[in-house]
């Protein structure tokens, strides 16, 4: 009887992340044991995670667990879990919307979701949060429709991996994947500003704490004591600012109903700026004890919604129409990602809220086979 058990996966690269797929009927049932397995495969904790196929970085760190859906408004059911890399945790808290653009392609390819005709669409149910997504595959003659939904190319009825389209943080270049993202708001604390208005004061610090994809804490940049330009890996480094950013982040927490948010990845949160390259606004998302090398898509779809709302934080820095739909671009420390934010205002500004969010990625399927834990893991 062999000592360790195998376990088909597929790793894939879905937008500048990367990690192993997991059919939800491979793993154990019980969370604590899956979490066992997951901490196991990704060779947690380590901080070289040597002993696995994490790497070593909490974007490399990453799992997404998929199944068919039982629900009637999805295709699929999309389980995120980010795998501590030096801590005996994993959370399933938060999604992940970069690994999210490898799961139209993992549905197809691994015959959950066939292939129809012109265009597929693959109606995804993120589980984390609840969320909706719609992902649409297309089909002939590598021609893109930019409709705001999600979109995978599958010419011949297989997935188109390669294509021109760059994302900055990810090398070369691939088939866009068009994201669009339904039922956004509230999903993690029931409220887009579920600590009260649209700004608040945190330890000395004035915030937007909004819940629109992912739950957040939003800064300026001169109130946190930083340009706003510096590097992922400067400020990473800052220790003091890291320290702050903990102390105002837990803080908020309680705030946003979230409860304590030692050992949590949520909230987020992101120091902002004005921007010097071209785009809206700038960014520094941090994850939430490092500063991401580029950007979250969860953060991109939260920082530009809040962009489009009156009296945020974010809105001081965007020169736009706030009354419709924009897409609006991020600087981050790699260049830059857009989010095209379609609003609703029922009686003027002051009541206006987040419809959706489209924004595009690419993925690529790296390879598959079987990874090994050991057999008495759980």
């Amino acid at each position: 009887m062999s000592d360790q058990i195998s376990i088909p996966s597929v790793l894939m690269r879905g937008g500048t992340s990367s990690g192993p797929f997991f059919h939800l009927k491979d793993l154990p049932a019980d969370r604590d044991d899956m979490s066992k397995v997951l901490l196991s495969v990704m060779g947690s904790p380590d901080s070289r995670q040597i002993d696995g196929i994490g790497g070593a970085t909490p974007l490399t760190s990453k799992v997404c667990i998929i199944s068919p859906s039982e629900r009637e408004d999805s295709d699929i059911d999309y389980l995120f879990a980010q795998v501590s890399v030096d801590e005996d945790f994993v959370d399933y808290g938060p999604t992940c919307g970069n690994m999210l653009s490898g799961v139209g392609p993992f549905a197809i390819h691994e015959g959950l979701i066939p292939a129809q005709g012109e265009t597929t669409t693959v109606r995804i149910h993120a589980v984390n949060n609840g969320g909706l997504i719609e992902a649409i595959v297309q089909t002939p003659g590598g021609e893109v429709a930019y409709h705001g939904e999600a979109i995978v190319q599958t010419p011949g009825g297989e997935v188109a991996y390669h294509g021109d389209y760059a994302i900055s943080g990810a090398p070369g270049t691939g088939a866009p994947i068009l994201l669009k993202f339904l039922d956004l708001v509230g999903g993690a604390t029931g409220s887009l500003f579920p600590a009260g208005d649209p700004i608040i004061e945190v330890e000395g610090v004035e915030v937007t704490c909004i819940d629109v994809a992912m739950p957040m804490v939003l800064a300026r940049a001169q109130d946190m004591g930083i340009r706003g330009d510096e590097t992922s890996a400067q400020l990473t480094a800052n220790t003091e600012l890291m320290g702050k950013i903990e102390t105002i982040r837990l803080a908020a927490s309680y705030k946003m109903g979230l409860g304590d948010a030692r050992g949590k990845v949520m909230p987020k949160f992101g120091i902002l700026s004005s921007p010097s390259n071209g785009g809206n606004i700038r960014s520094r998302y941090f994850t939430p004890l490092t500063c991401h090398e580029a950007h979250a898509v969860t953060g991109t779809m939260c920082i530009s919604s809040a962009s489009l709302l009156p009296g945020t934080i974010a809105s001081e820095f965007v020169q736009v129409d706030h009354s419709g739909d924009q897409t609006i671009w991020i600087e981050h420390p790699l260049g830059k990602i857009d989010c095209a934010v379609e609003v609703f205002s029922e009686d003027g500004l002051n009541n206006t809220g987040i419809r959706s969010c489209g924004v595009y990625r690419t993925a690529r399927r790296l390879m598959d086979g079987c990874v090994y834990v050991p057999a008495g893991i759980y």
